[in-house]
């Protein structure tokens, strides 16, 4: 798939001053194949570090699950799945077919009060959810223990998988009383308190959901990616290559899926080719110096990236763009999402009227065609880098794991929506690895499968199967599995 450049003749009508402006942009944002293998190699030695008993910047937590699934996993399982904005409960019939699976769902919407209210309404609105979803399915029915997969996308360790003690709120939760403390009794105490036929099995990660779900459907899915508000990756690894959790004795073949939330790799600034609108964005984040490579890739900082970028032209430099115009809107943070920069690189007019349109209907601007084209490259310029860099990630966990070939399942807004994300984010892989003109990728980033749904239902079935079989790692009670 050829990867668009801005177009033909575009810059034709640009005055200089301007023209020089972009230049100095296109050096800021351009991420030569040098570049990329010099962060990968960085990327790789941090992924490690991650694993040590010192432990780094990259957290790399092992998941307690361990292993792949085969396709042949059978049964009914529910999968809860908290998000920010709606809480999902799913029920995951898994058939006797390969790599099959049956669902049925339904979307609740998490109301705002709960977010910053009490912990017992939380884990009481959650457990009237799922008491809703059983009522309505299984009506008159008779059940006891159904497994459920619990999604629980907010910072968490994780000493077994049926437990999870939060680090801190993310997604504007705010309840008190919950940080530092384990989830899972809490919310077990709710299930309870209305006689749920529920049991907890296993308390997941959406990236390690996407892991599993996309390796059930095809075996030859290594990683699971997360390209969307935040980024993340989640592999299997050897316990034996995991010298922090060198005292349990592990055999060193078994796998175990490690969570790497390596959106803070390089924290420290030593490789990532920081711009000052980067430096900015860092400054005025709620945690400075945290998540450096989740602020360069991240949908949540790609429009305010450009936003910066805007005003500091309009602001601060001899050029003039938006002369005489209010550009008030434009200077509030965060006013723009990615979204804003999709429709600019999606606009198919070579007179970009779409682009004019969006700039007039969203800030009130009416800009000219000059201004215009800068918005496009612009535009072009950040989505590129973006995706450029998160294939680093990718490498960085092929050359640790010496993974010339296989699937990588891909989940999140800014994969799945934004224009050429994946295009530029595989020629950025084949100039990393170095493949041969002409051949196919042999990693490729595919679209993933359900992973905070289908993932945790089977996280959960696969949780079962190993305690039965007598492997208890990472199980802080084995009694409860066998009842």
């Amino acid at each position: 798939m050829p990867i668009p450049n801005a177009r033909k003749g575009s810059m034709a009508d640009v005055p200089q001053d301007l023209l020089s402006e972009l230049q100095e942009l296109e050096r800021m944002f351009t991420v030569d194949g040098a570049k990329l293998k010099e962060i990968t190699a960085h990327f790789v030695k941090e992924l490690e570090k991650g694993l040590s008993v010192e432990g780094g910047s990259i957290p790399m937590n092992p998941t307690w699950v361990m292993g792949y699934p085969t396709g042949f996993e059978t049964g009914t399982f529910l999968a809860l799945d908290m998000g920010g904005t709606n809480l999902r409960v799913c029920e995951i019939v898994l058939p006797e077919e390969k790599g099959e699976f049956d669902i049925i769902q339904s979307k609740y919407r998490m109301p705002e009060e709960l977010k910053t209210g009490k912990s017992e309404e939380l884990w009481e609105y959650i457990a009237d959810c799922l008491q809703q979803f059983i009522e309505y399915h299984h009506e008159d029915e008779e059940l006891s223990n159904i497994p459920l997969g619990f999604t629980f996308s907010y910072p968490a360790t994780q000493d077994y998988i049926d437990h999870g003690v939060l680090q801190r709120w993310t997604k504007g939760f705010d309840i008190e009383g919950v940080e530092g403390h384990d989830v899972v009794p809490m919310f077990e105490a709710a299930l309870a308190k209305r006689g749920l036929p529920i049991k907890l099995t296993a308390l997941i990660n959406d990236t390690t959901g996407t892991l599993i779900a996309s390796a059930y459907t095809d075996n030859t899915m290594r990683i699971g990616c997360i390209f969307g508000t935040g980024c993340n990756a989640a592999y299997m690894e050897n316990c034996g290559s995991i010298p922090k959790i060198a005292h349990l004795k592990l055999p060193d073949e078994m796998p175990i899926a490690i969570n790497c939330e390596y959106g803070a790799f390089d924290n420290e600034h030593v490789v990532l080719p920081l711009t000052p609108y980067d430096h900015i964005i860092d400054r005025d984040s709620p945690r400075p110096g945290q998540q450096a490579f989740e602020k360069m890739i991240a949908g949540l900082y790609l429009g305010e990236l450009f936003r910066l970028a805007l005003v500091d032209l309009h602001e601060n430099k001899p050029v003039k763009i938006f002369v005489g115009q209010d550009i008030s809107k434009l200077q509030k943070p965060y006013s723009l999402d990615s979204s804003f920069l999709s429709l600019i690189e999606e606009d198919p007019f070579e007179n970009l009227s779409e682009t004019h349109d969006l700039l007039q209907h969203t800030l009130g601007i009416v800009a000219n065609k000059p201004e215009l084209e800068l918005c496009r490259r612009l535009a072009e310029l950040i989505g590129t880098r973006a995706a450029r860099l998160s294939a680093c990630g990718v490498a960085a966990i092929c050359t640790k794991k010496n993974i010339v070939s296989c699937h990588v399942g891909a989940d999140g807004s800014v994969f799945n929506k934004y224009p050429h994300f994946k295009a530029r984010g595989a020629q950025a892989l084949r100039e990393i690895l170095d493949w041969k003109k002409g051949e196919r990728d042999p990693v490729d980033i595919r679209p993933a499968e359900d992973g905070s749904g289908v993932g945790a239902a089977l996280i959960a079935a696969l949780t079962l199967k190993r305690v039965r079989e007598g492997n208890t790692a990472g199980i802080k009670d084995a009694s409860r599995f066998l009842a």
